[in-house]
Order: C-alpha cells, then sequence, then structure tokens
C-alpha cells in the first residue's frame, strides 16, 4: 500500500476529468482526492496497492474528452482516506 501524487497536464480541466477520475478509483477501491490547480493542471492523491495505482493510472487514460499530455508522479507518505473525493479548488 502506497500514496502517490499525481499531476496530469493537458486538457484536463472543463471536461469531466475530476468525476471520472473518481468514478475509476471508487470502482478500484482507491481512496484519495482529485482536484484543478489554477494553472490549469490536475492532481490527484491516491491510495492503494501498487498494481492497482498502475491500473488507476492507465485508465485514467480513457475518460472521455480528455487529452493527457503528462503524468508526473510522486510518492507521498502513507496517507489512508476514507473515500476520493472531488474538491471543488485548489484550496480544499
Amino acid at each position: 500500500m502506497k500514496t502517490i501524487r499525481v499531476r496530469v497536464t493537458g486538457k484536463v480541466q472543463h471536461v469531466g476529468f475530476r468525476a471520472c477520475t473518481r468514478k475509476i478509483a471508487t470502482t478500484l477501491g482507491i481512496g484519495g482526492a482529485v482536484r484543478n490547480l489554477q494553472n490549469g493542471t490536475v492532481e490527484i492523491d491516491a491510495t492503494g496497492d501498487d498494481a492497482v495505482l498502475e491500473k488507476f493510472l492507465g485508465m485514467i487514460y480513457t475518460c472521455p474528452r480528455v487529452v493527457i499530455r503528462d503524468l508526473e508522479i510522486e510518492d507521498l507518505p502513507l496517507s489512508r482516506y476514507a473515500e476520493f473525493s472531488i474538491c471543488r479548488d485548489a484550496d480544499q
């Protein structure tokens, strides 16, 4: 089990990406949060098993209307989340 932070660049805001990300994460049993950042990117914090997180990262490319240019991934200290939530702005 580990926690990662993913910064997603591309056409990822105003296209339903956060909702799609939450649906995929919930289906896979991943806890965490997704938020839009002011610079036009999306930031995802996700906790799960390595193999499940790898599958999750592949599946977010399938979100409709989304064009992902790059994923920047970093490991974070392990955080336990009760669910996967959408933060409505970068301050949450």
